[in-house]
């Protein structure tokens, strides 16, 4: 992971570009979650890079795009609360410091195998968001 200034087509690009080409150099095909945000597109390797090697990245890249609402966007906002916690919650003398610490943490949770206990059910859902989802008939009314 990079920490980048901004979140342009370009600093796209080069993150896509080292998932497939040093991350993950000898892995058929990447499968890349990603959220709506317009720049995650192929489109953007095109706009970044010389057709072919755009063409020879997208080709290995696999784009899963979240939807707009749901579970996932709740479990994503824990793991930004986690480093903004850990990470965020004093000042920096300088980036390469914070992406130290980011770094740090992303190797901490993913060597713990840290996991999300999530007990939202389908019949909590169901409940609270009752106008949302349609009845479910009664075996009676067979």
């Amino acid at each position: 992971m990079e920490i980048t200034e901004r979140r342009t087509k370009v600093d796209f690009t080069h993150q896509m570009r080292w998932l497939a080409e040093e991350a993950y150099p000898e892995a058929e095909v990447v499968r890349v979650v990603l959220d709506n945000l317009n720049t995650h597109r192929k489109a953007s390797l095109y706009e970044a890079l010389p057709a072919e090697e755009a063409r020879r990245i997208a080709r290995k890249l696999e784009f899963h795009h979240t939807p707009k609402h749901g579970s996932w966007l709740n479990m994503a906002e824990i793991e930004f609360s986690v480093i903004s916690r850990r990470c965020l919650g004093q000042r920096r003398p300088e980036e390469d410091s914070l992406c130290r610490e980011v770094h740090a943490l992303e190797l901490e949770r993913n060597e713990a195998q840290a996991i999300i206990n999530w007990r939202f059910t389908t019949q909590d859902a169901r409940t609270k968001l009752h106008r949302l989802y349609p009845p479910i008939p009664s075996l009676t009314e067979y």
